[in-house]
């Protein structure tokens, strides 16, 4: 499938209380009978998508969280037209699909509505900036806005009779001109909007100005660029809080702020901090990044792409998600009538060391716990395991600690190991150390021959420790055709860290994995063969030489989510 369309759809979060009752209305979309597809094995049950088809988005207002995303409508692979569809959400865990948002209608959008942004304007009105590929086939830059301001559920939109209000500008090609950013306001009171493109070997962040978000003025400068990239999607820019896990709006500026930038490009996405320099128009970032190297910063290191955060304003805090693609073929994808999941929406907040992004499920996410089974202070001797029972292991929460009483004993780390994703398909579960690997086995047959491991590797660098955190998918299925690709991220520890935590979030072909607390993420799709409701397993393991300490395991089953 082609990349520049998987971007997120978003809209600000602006929740009040409207006395409505989402189950009272008539505009949710139907679906017949006749759709239904029977072959449903791997589908998730608590991670969003749309009842058929291909997605690859999500978004909010007033009072409820909406999710417009790209949506094909005859199919569940990637094909034109592509329309914006509309979900909405109290409580971003539970969805009730309703009718198209955006659908091509004109000659600035007639062969496809695209991803874009909302953007609050005073007068809490939201508007909606998003790409369409035109009459001829070129991206350029449209505006919506809501045909009634008080419809909480924003059925209805309008399009602008003045579209298209940017077209790709010079050294910028017709069909690299996409994705408008949330726009924010500067303190000359002036918006400024984002667009990603490539110029030559320039992936860019083009910047825009306007007045009053009609007519708008492309400024000498990009934002930022990054040379030999390709092309820069789904850009997002944003600013975070130095001494808070409190959420800003776009618009906020002042001391003790910084900001990431963030483009989606080569299937992952990556993201700098740094500051902005508002005069200038110009963000500066603190290190070298957006570069596609190893060195970079991304929010996940597996399955996750143009993703999009927006700030929650009801409970002060940014949320993050992401588009999980399949690792199947479409051939598969059509049989089940559907492709493409949500990521788990994640809280996103700067790490107290203020080098990085930290990222949590939300609060949220904990509600959908049911039966609990936990374990403290179990030891796991080396080359041994043992089985979590009493939840459903294709549909669960876990959440484990643990504690290397001899990590001092901890293989010393080499330089020259600069990739973790090597490191984790040279080094995998099966390949014994001293201190690792020790972690997960999720979605495993009961004789092992298939089964995903998520799991650490420890290594002393000097007075620290290197953490190796992998996803190994290469045993997850005997099917044959599937990516089952290995996925890998370092954490940096100090002596201090006694323990490493790790929380995976298992819904049957998909499974999301939070490593120390949030510092490294990792999402993958696996397909095993064996039928997944009967007979999957879940088990801790310990394939090091050195002893590990479970110091708390805690798992959960999670319940089935409305709208999926």
């Amino acid at each position: 499938m082609k990349t520049f369309v998987f971007c997120i759809i978003y809209l600000c979060c602006v929740l009040h209380s409207n006395g409505m009752d989402i189950h009272d209305t008539f505009h949710v979309a139907p679906l017949s009978r006749d759709q239904i597809v029977k072959n449903q094995q791997g589908k998730p049950s608590f991670h969003l998508r749309p009842p058929h088809n291909w997605i690859n988005g999500p978004v909010y207002y007033k009072g409820f969280y909406h999710l417009f995303y790209q949506y094909n409508p005859k199919g569940a692979v990637f094909k034109q037209p592509i329309v914006w569809g509309h979900s909405v959400s109290r409580d971003l865990t539970n969805w009730i699909h309703l009718n198209n948002a955006l659908v091509p209608t004109d000659p600035f959008d007639i062969n496809s509505c695209w991803s874009g942004s909302t953007t609050i304007l005073p007068g809490n009105k939201p508007v909606v900036l998003y790409t369409g590929l035109d009459a001829n086939n070129q991206q350029v830059q449209n505006l919506a806005k809501p045909k009634n301001l008080s419809d909480p559920f924003l059925k209805e939109w309008v399009k602008y009779s003045g579209n298209p209000l940017m077209t790709p500008p010079k050294g910028v090609t017709r069909d690299n001109f996409r994705d408008p950013t949330t726009a924010w306001k500067g303190k000359d009171g002036n918006w400024r909007v984002a667009v990603g493109g490539l110029r030559g070997n320039l992936g860019v962040a083009i910047l825009y100005r306007s007045k009053d978000f009609v007519h708008w003025i492309l400024h000498d400068d990009p934002l930022y660029f990054g040379m030999n990239t390709g092309i820069w999607e789904c850009p997002d820019f944003y600013p975070v809080s130095v001494n808070s896990r409190y959420g800003l709006d776009n618009s906020v500026n002042g001391k003790n702020i910084k900001y990431v930038l963030k483009a989606s490009f080569q299937s992952h996405d990556y993201y700098a901090i740094g500051s902005y320099d508002s005069n200038k128009d110009k963000f500066v970032p603190e290190s070298k990044g957006l570069t596609g190297s190893t060195s970079d910063w991304r929010y996940d290191y597996g399955k996750f792409y143009a993703s999009k955060t927006f700030y929650d304003s009801v409970k002060k805090r940014r949320i993050l998600w992401g588009w999980i693609n399949e690792s199947d073929s479409s051939s598969d994808d059509i049989k089940k009538g559907w492709a493409g999941i949500q990521s788990i929406p994640r809280q996103v907040y700067l790490s107290n060391t203020g080098r990085q992004l930290v990222q949590w499920p939300i609060e949220e996410t904990e509600k959908l716990r049911e039966k609990h089974v936990t374990y403290s202070n179990k030891n796991l001797k080396g080359k041994s395991l043992f089985e979590v029972t009493g939840i459903t292991a294709s549909q669960v929460d876990i959440q484990l600690s643990f504690n290397l009483p001899k990590i001092e004993e901890a293989e010393v780390f080499d330089p020259k190991w600069d990739d973790p994703q090597t490191l984790c398909s040279i080094k995998t579960a099966s390949a014994s150390g001293r201190a690792g690997p020790f972690g997960l086995l999720v979605m495993a047959s009961q004789d092992l021959t298939e089964q995903t491991a998520v799991f650490f590797r420890v290594f002393k660098d000097n007075h620290k420790f290197v953490v190796l955190m992998c996803s190994d998918q290469s045993r997850s299925s005997l099917r044959k055709g599937i990516d089952k690709t290995t996925y890998g991220a370092f954490i940096h520890m100090d002596h201090e860290d006694e323990m490493i935590s790790l929380r995976s979030l298992v819904d049957h072909s998909v499974v999301e994995s939070f490593g120390a607390d949030g510092r490294a993420c990792i999402t993958a799709r696996v397909y095993p063969q064996f039928h997944v409701k009967e007979e999957a397993h879940l088990y801790v393991f310990n394939n090091g030489s050195c002893d590990v300490v479970i110091k708390t395991l805690d798992a959960w089953n999670m319940k089935k989510t409305k709208g999926n």
